[in-house]
Formats: C-alpha cells, sequence, structure tokens
C-alpha cells in the first residue's frame, strides 16, 4: 500500500501525547478558511512512501518517543487515504507503538458498509483520536469549511461506541468560531462521549497566510486578527459549561433510572442479596 505524503515531522510536540514522529498526508476535501496547510489540499505532488518504510523512519528515533509518545497521521485528511492508514496503524500496534489520527472525520458515511468495515478495522489499531470540530452550527460549518458537518458529528458518536478515546479540538477564530451560543452547544454535544479525554480550544493565527500568498489562492480571512490569549481562556469556558452541564443531566437521568429500577425490584418483591 502506497501512502501519498506531504512531509515527515520526527520531532512533533503538540500533535498529541508525548513527542511524536508525524506524517503529514496529501489531500483534503475541507476547504477551512483558517487552514494552515492549504499546500496538503491536493493529492497530487508529494512523495509515495510504503508504511514499512515510514516505521523505518520512526525506529531510527524511537529513542525521542519513550515518552508516552508515538506515530501521529494529520494532513491534509488521513481519512482520504484510510487503506494506506489501516496498514500503516497496523504496523505500529504489532511493534508496541502508540498510534493518533488527526482529523476532521469529513470522510465517515455510515451509508457505505464497505466503507464502514474499514473504520471497524482502523478503530482497532487506532489509540487516539484528534478530531477537529470546525463548528456546531451546520450552516456556519459549511460557511466556513465548505463541507457540511452531519456525517462528522456521527463520526464522533461512533467512535463512542467503539470505546476509542478523543481529544476535540476546536480553532477559535474572532467573527467566525467565537459565538458563545455555539461554543455552548459544542460542549453541550461533546458532553455526551463517554470517550472525550480532552478539550483542546485552540487560538486562530495568520502564520499560514504566506503560503495563500505563494500559492496564488485567495485568503478568505483577510484583516481577521488573531485570537486573544486572554479571551481565548473565557472561550473555553463557555465550552466547558456546555460540558458540565450535558454531564450534569446525564448524570440525573443514571440516577433516575437507578431509582425507578430500585421501584420496579421492590414491587415485584425482589430484594439485594
Amino acid at each position: 500500500m502506497i501512502g501519498h505524503i506531504h512531509s515527515l515531522e520526527s520531532f512533533g510536540t503538540v500533535d498529541g501525547p508525548g513527542t511524536r514522529f508525524v506524517v503529514f498526508v496529501k489531500g483534503c476535501p475541507m476547504r477551512c478558511a483558517y487552514c494552515h496547510n492549504p499546500d496538503t489540499w491536493e493529492m497530487a505532488g508529494g512523495t509515495d512512501m510504503e508504511p514499512s518504510y515510514i516505521m523505518e523512519q520512526y525506529h531510527r528515533n524511537e529513542s525521542f518517543y519513550q515518552n508516552g509518545g508515538g506515530i501521529t497521521v494529520t494532513g491534509g485528511e488521513p481519512l482520504m487515504q484510510i487503506d494506506f492508514l489501516i496498514e500503516l496503524f497496523t504496523l505500529a500496534k504489532k511493534d508496541h507503538v502508540h498510534t493518533c489520527l488527526d482529523t476532521s472525520g469529513i470522510a465517515f458515511n455510515p451509508e457505505n458498509p464497505a466503507l464502514m468495515e474499514k473504520f471497524d478495522r482502523l478503530c482497532e489499531v487506532t489509540d487516539l483520536v484528534m478530531l477537529d470540530i470546525k463548528h456546531i452550527d451546520p450552516e456556519k460549518h459549511l460557511e466556513l469549511v465548505k463541507q457540511p458537518n452531519t456525517n462528522i458529528l456521527k463520526f464522533a458518536k461512533y467512535l463512542d461506541e467503539k470505546h476509542v478515546d478523543v481529544w476535540i479540538r476546536h480553532v477559535i477564530v474572532p467573527g467566525w468560531t467565537d459565538d458563545d451560543k455555539y461554543l455552548f452547544e459544542l460542549g453541550y454535544f461533546i458532553g455526551g462521549l463517554s470517550n472525550l479525554k480532552a478539550l483542546d480550544a485552540l487560538p486562530y493565527h495568520t502564520m499560514g497566510k504566506r503560503k495563500y500568498d505563494e500559492l496564488g489562492i485567495p485568503y478568505r480571512l483577510e484583516g481577521v486578527p488573531p485570537m486573544d490569549k486572554a479571551k481565548l481562556i473565557e472561550k473555553k469556558e463557555v465550552i466547558l459549561d456546555g460540558i458540565r452541564k450535558r454531564r450534569a443531566e446525564l448524570r440525573d437521568t443514571a440516577v433516575s433510572n437507578q431509582d425507578q429500577a430500585a421501584q420496579g425490584d421492590q414491587a415485584a418483591g425482589f430484594t439485594k442479596p
């Protein structure tokens, strides 16, 4: 199996737990207004690599990754090359290497049985998914990234059913993704995921704009300032409020169900041993 690779990074520190060997793949159907890797959008270009070659590169620097690190595949959108991804992660797990997938989830399609078989296989060899939810509102998501979010949210629930750990990532862009209403709704949604392990509220920055100029691509966020770091803390707290509310409701529901079950047992004459 051949992967179409943009680049490899041997010392990634923001791509999952510990120090990571990071694989940047080519190809992505999303057109995020704030994307800082527009050079990965098209599948053409880059370098063709086999999974075995990538594992060889990992093992050359293996001592770097003994602090709880491993391999992260990002992009671009890794799920556009799911067969390659499955083979790479399968090899990694044979070597007891922690595997992390950094994805938007856009390629998930529960209506495609053949594809779902591949997703099931991928989950078996994936330790962590860093899922980037761009916007919780369907219309605003479409405006922001030119793709719907329906299957992305279904993917989040699917990962919960498969018991795959998830870190949620959300980029806070002034005027685009910083509305408290939607931030709370995002928190409320992910608060219902039992596999949620972390939340990364990431500040929008303009460091990727240079690539657009070099590629001759119009930059859609021209004039939008970087996200203020102090304001970012406030916005993350709104998401956390949504998480807390959802989890409190789930706890109340669980307690209520337990009480009802106990009352049913008493009515039927059952007693605890």
